[in-house]
């Protein structure tokens, strides 16, 4: 099995994970973790220099996920990475779990942020990136964002700072599945030109499909290779991708399955697994 398909793979296995997650914990956010997939696989599996058996080596690469609503996806590459116990995914949001409804910092090896107030992941990872050049550090800071927390000014503050200190040692990270949770991202509060907005804060940007495993590696191979300042990735995505009946279903931002969806759901992924 080549790299792409063993990518895929591990992708709908993190969905799998997501979908069991959120339905024995009866509540969570599997709509967007479902979207990431393919990024998280890529990252954790591929890109990230990480050591699961050392998760405070000092030479690792960062990674903050400023939608921390979206922790099932976090866990469930944490765990495959070998971070914890795959066997312990089923505790989420359980009483006494380390994997609360949001990372928590401390709390489960490999997070490095407590998140969750959308929009604040950003500037968390402007800090850790510019510690980094101070300290003469090789490594890099990744930051996945969710489109609608883009709505949140303190973003664009981040973004000047990034830009003015040429953090190229920063990637941020747009899961652009154009859905939150009051709906269309358009309507509730318009990003387009996304792009174009970027630019002219002083980022290099890359848009490309996020759910093309082939594409997510190309674009961080594209974005690690730029010197000059940070790089953002808008990645193109589907809300609740891998599962028919949540796709671009704004429904499934916060809610899981019932028991017969989740029945169908797993039907879908794991056949999925199995081609």
């Amino acid at each position: 099995m080549d790299d792409t398909k063993n990518l895929e793979k591990m992708a709908n296995t993190l969905r799998l994970h997501v979908i069991e997650m959120t339905t024995a914990a009866g509540s969570g956010h599997p709509g967007g973790s479902l979207s990431s997939a393919e990024i998280m696989s890529v990252l954790f599996f591929k890109v990230l220099k990480h050591d699961p058996k050392k998760p405070s080596w000092e030479e690792r690469d960062r990674f903050v996920l400023s939608k921390g609503h979206v922790a099932p996806i976090y866990y469930a590459a944490l765990a495959e990475s070998g971070y914890f116990s795959v066997d312990e995914l089923l505790t989420l949001r359980k009483f006494g779990s380390r994997l609360q409804g949001h990372p928590v910092r401390d709390k489960l090896p490999g997070v490095e942020m407590s998140t969750g107030s959308l929009g604040q992941g950003l500037s968390m990872s402007c800090g850790i990136a510019y510690a980094g050049k101070m300290d003469k550090k090789d490594y890099k800071t990744y930051c996945l964002l969710g489109d609608g927390e883009l709505q949140s000014g303190q973003n664009w503050e981040a973004m000047m700072f990034a830009a003015n200190y040429k953090l190229n040692n920063l990637i941020a990270i747009v899961d652009r599945n154009r859905l939150q949770s009051s709906g269309d991202t358009e309507h509730t509060m318009a990003l387009d030109p996304l792009p174009d907005k970027w630019l002219s804060f002083g980022w290099n940007v890359i848009e490309t499909d996020g759910n093309d495993v082939s594409k997510v590696v190309a674009a961080f191979i594209e974005a690690n290779s730029f010197k000059d300042g940070p790089t953002v990735i808008i990645f193109d995505t589907t809300k609740g991708k891998g599962v028919s009946f949540m796709e671009n279903n704004v429904e499934f931002h916060g809610r899981c399955c019932k028991c017969d969806e989740n029945e169908q759901a797993l039907k879908e992924l794991k056949e999925a697994c199995n081609e």
